[in-house]
This record gives structure tokens, sequence and C-alpha cells, in this order.
């Protein structure tokens, strides 16, 4: 009986042992759930978007003159200063007067002859009209007074135009400016013989105000501005024709271009056409063959869809795609197909719709699939335990972050 109640003794405590695990083995606290990542997003709105493209070109002068001499001769004086401005008919060199002055008076003494002769030739040949009627001159004699006189007219008409030849041949000798605007160094000093056409100049002016820019327009971005055109896509107002300038270092131009013409033929080489702008230059910013960027516009874009730039993600193979919360609150992913940048956002041609919320901060803590929360976009966002193991999205995870 006593071996019998220690047996059962025994027994009773080992339960009592094993009752007192068992509770404090379910007393334990259930393991902590992750909590809903949160995310900021941005809801599709179409807007009216003005479009532009910056092509590079360069400056070219409005009007460019070769300052050359008309006449031979000893070069005598330079009147202008090297890099200064001028006007046109400013007297800028001159060639020794002396014998084109000579040529001059000679012609008006040849001239001066010639007239003199001709009232004895008339009177002659009035005089022998009457005679010729009563026989008392032959008709030879007629004749050659009457010869006589033409040739003497023709002997005035042709010292006239020697004498005027000679007043323009010594004009020549003061060397003008043909036009308005900055000219260049001289090629030649005082003392300098000239020749008449020669084929290096004296001087260049560029008339500077206003001053034309060219700039290159490839043929594919000239045919896609015209189907979108054709097709409604772009409209365009009335002042397209304004175009903006940007500088070298950065800094927009004062002052508005407008267009003056797009050439008709196609450069081989670089496959693009030229386009001219016409620019004003009073300030002589712009000099001749400067690099500089012009913005073109395009057109207005109706209903244009514009998302910021960090919501946009990219697959291996470089394709765009965005992260939107839908209706039931799950990520989503949607391709998209982008036209180009506007300021910091991008331009998208198709995969959105109105009304679409695009996740802009929290990316780098969601995939497709998982719910999230939307909170306000200014919330600052901090990086869980439970959102640093999530899986990842094989073949569609671009990267991309706060």
């Amino acid at each position: 009986m006593a071996i019998l109640s220690r047996k059962v003794i025994l027994c009773m405590l080992l339960m009592s042992f094993l009752m007192m695990g068992c509770e404090r083995g379910g007393s334990k606290a259930p393991s902590h759930q992750a909590r809903i990542p949160e995310v900021s997003v941005v809801t599709v709105k179409p807007q009216d978007v003005e479009l532009t493209t910056i092509l590079p070109g360069r400056t070219s002068a409005f009007r460019i003159a070769e300052i050359r001499p008309q006449v031979s001769g000893l070069l005598m004086k330079r009147y202008f200063k090297e890099g200064s401005d001028v006007k046109a008919g400013d007297l800028l060199y001159l060639i020794d007067p002396a014998p084109f002055e000579a040529a001059l008076e000679n012609a008006k003494a040849a001239l001066a002859k010639a007239e003199a002769n001709l009232p004895a030739i008339q009177l002659r040949v009035k005089r022998y009209r009457e005679l010729l009627k009563t026989k008392a001159v032959s008709e030879q004699n007629y004749d050659d007074a009457v010869a006589a006189l033409g040739q003497a007219r023709a002997e005035i008409k042709y010292w006239k135009a020697q004498v005027r030849t000679a007043k323009i041949n010594l004009g020549y000798t003061r060397i003008t400016a043909p036009i308005s605007g900055r000219i260049g160094p001289s090629y030649v000093t005082e003392g300098a013989i000239v020749t008449a056409y020669q084929p290096t100049p004296l001087a260049t002016i560029h008339q500077l105000d206003p001053i034309y820019v060219d700039v290159p327009q490839s043929t594919a971005q000239l045919l896609r501005l015209k189907k979108r055109l054709q097709k409604g896509v772009l409209s365009q107002g009335k002042d397209y024709a304004r175009v903006k300038l940007i500088l070298e270092d950065g800094t927009v131009y004062p002052h508005e271009g407008t267009f003056q013409f797009q050439d008709v033929s196609v450069d081989p080489t670089t496959g693009s056409v030229t386009l001219r702008i016409i620019f004003p230059n009073p300030e002589r910013t712009l000099l001749p063959k400067m690099f500089v960027r012009a913005v073109i516009k395009e057109g207005i874009r109706k209903d244009a869809i514009l998302i910021p730039q960090e919501s946009v993600l990219r697959t291996p193979k470089g394709e765009p795609y965005v992260l939107i919360v839908g209706a039931n609150g799950r990520v989503e992913l949607r391709m998209i197909q982008i036209d180009r940048d506007v300021g910091d956002k991008w331009l998208v041609d198709s995969g959105l719709s109105p009304g679409d919320r695009i996740i802009v901060r929290g990316i780098q803590f969601v995939r497709p699939g998982m719910q999230v929360k939307v909170v306000p976009l200014g919330k600052n966002f901090k990086a869980s335990k439970a959102r640093g193991k999530q899986g990842s999205v094989k073949d569609t995870d671009g990267g991309g972050g706060e």
C-alpha cells in the first residue's frame, strides 16, 4: 500500500509539472504582423501643354559687305577705326585723286572743243542747203557737210560720256561704306597700291542688328511635327513663330526672334534642313559664328498627361513603367510610352488614363500585388523590418526611390 501511494504521488507531481510547462508555453506573445506599407500618389489630370524643341545653331551677320576698290591707284588715307561701327556712306579710304582729276579735265576740254566746232558746221549745212536749190553747190558738197555735222554731234556725245566716266572714276577714289555695321580690321595701310576689283578686300563690314540664327532641324522631327499638326494632336497659336534664344553661358537672350524661312533642300550629310530666324541685336550681344540654342515652339498639346520623373521606373530592357494604386488599394504595374521631358516631368503618350493614382513616394517599399495605404505626399517614410523582407519583381524591377 505504501509503495502504491508513493507512485500515485509521483504521477500527480509529474502531471502538475507538465501542466505548468503547457501554461507557460501557451502564454507566449503572438508574432508581430507586418504593417501595411504607406505610399504617396499623384492623380493623373490631363492639361494643355505648350511643347517646345531646343535646337543648336549659330549666328550669322544680317548683311556682309567686303570693301574693294573700283579704280586702281595709291591708297592715301584710312578714315575709320578698326572694330568700330560705321554708317552707310561714311568715308573709309581715299585713293590719290590727282590722275583722275586730270583725266576729267582732259575730257572736259575735248568736249568743249567738239562743242565749239558744232555751230560752224551747222551754218555750213544750212548755207549749202539754200545753194543747192540754185545749183550753186554740188550735191556732194552738201552731203559732205551733213556728214560732218553728224560726226560733230557724235563726237560731242562721245566726250560727254568720257566726262561722265571721268567723274565716276574720280568719285571711286573716295571709298565709302555701302552698309551700316561693324567694320573689321583693315588689310591695307596708307601707301599701298590697290587694284580695281582685286580679290582681297580692303576690309569687311558686318551688319549685326538685326542678326540671323541658323539652326538645323532633322527631317524626322519635321515630318513628325507635320503629322501631329495634321492629326490635330498639336495646335499652333498666333505666336508660334516667336523664338527664344539661350546663350552659351545658359542665360536667356532678352529679345525674341521670328522665323524668316525654312530651307528647301536637305543636307545629305546630316539629314536636316536649315531654319533661319532673325533676332534684334541692339546691344550687339550676338556676334557672328556664336553658338546658341533656339527654343522653338511646336504648338499646344491638348489634354496632355504629365507625370513626375521620379515616378517612372524601367525594366532591364529600358522599357518605362509606373506603379499605380488600384481601386482595391493594391499596387498595379502599368507599362507606358514616353514622348519627351517637359521640365521635371515626363509627357506620356499612352498607358495612363485620367484618374490613375501613380505612386511617387514609397516606391522602394512596395511591389505589384501588395496592399498599400495612401498617405499625404509630404509624409516622411520609414522602412520597417517587415517592408525590408518583401520580395522583388523579376524582369520588371527597374529600381527607383524617393
